[in-house]
């Protein structure tokens, strides 16, 4: 997907967005940029990362055509592949869920480390 296509899409998104995730977005939105993903991104030069929170990234899957959520360890790369076919308020829906109810299908939400008196 072309950088125009993709900001019109993100731009479709964000109209969708109820204000708590539109708040969210906004906070967590970074420029797009191509980050890799070994096998699947290899073909395309990587997918599109759009978000960024903690150790979760969220990208566009050009494949599958939706948003998602992985987890990553190294800056730019994406290390779980999903082929959710979400639309970004959907993804953002997820995150927002995670922060307010401490849960989320993929585990965005560690438990925190023990910290010894």
């Amino acid at each position: 997907m072309s950088i125009d296509g993709l900001r019109a899409r993100i731009e479709q998104g964000c109209a969708r967005m109820t204000p708590a995730q539109r708040r969210l977005w906004e906070a967590i939105r970074i420029e797009p940029q191509k980050w890799q993903q070994h096998p699947y991104g290899d073909q395309g030069d990587g997918f599109w990362a759009v978000g960024l929170i903690g150790r979760t990234v969220v990208w566009f899957n050009d494949i599958e055509d939706g948003f998602n959520r992985s987890r990553f360890t190294e800056y730019g790369t994406i290390e779980q592949y999903w082929c959710n076919h979400d639309e970004l308020e959907i993804s953002v829906q997820y995150i927002l869920n995670a922060l307010e109810r401490g849960t989320d299908l993929l585990r965005l939400v560690r438990e925190p480390a023990r910290v010894k008196p």
